[in-house]
């Protein structure tokens, strides 16, 4: 049993990429649906479809690559269903000094760290991308 779907999608890119395999399937959701559109307009991966496989569907994310290694170099759960994290605006970290990304879960919505910045707002911080 899967407790924790955003932890899973994070292993399965990571797991992908390490094999230099050109996409990663997973079950979709629309939290999912809306971390793969973060990372491809923030360059991280080509591509995502959400496929019709007959069932719930399926999410793929085709990844991008550059010199012959994967353009995401590490991925990391930060908040987690057992322990939570939340940042104010003040608090949101800056990954890599500026290169990385932070996925933060707002009111307003899934951001990067530099939109919820630039909106002023906070919320969960629940990953880290570079």
């Amino acid at each position: 049993m899967m407790t924790d779907p955003i932890a899973d999608m994070l292993t399965r890119l990571r797991n992908a990429g390490s094999a230099g395999h050109r996409w990663a399937d997973m079950p979709v959701s629309k939290l999912k649906v809306e971390v793969a559109k973060l990372l491809k307009e923030h360059s991280f991966v080509f591509d995502y479809k959400v496929l019709n496989d007959g069932g719930f569907g399926l999410l793929r994310v085709y990844l991008k690559y550059h010199e012959d290694g994967p353009v995401i170099r590490h991925l990391e759960r930060v908040s987690r269903p057992g322990r939570r994290h939340y940042v104010g605006v003040a608090d949101i970290p800056r990954v890599r000094n500026g290169l990385g990304m932070a996925i933060l879960s707002t009111s307003r919505g899934l951001m990067s760290d530099r939109s919820a910045r630039q909106e002023g707002v906070g919320g969960e911080l629940m990953a880290l991308v570079w």
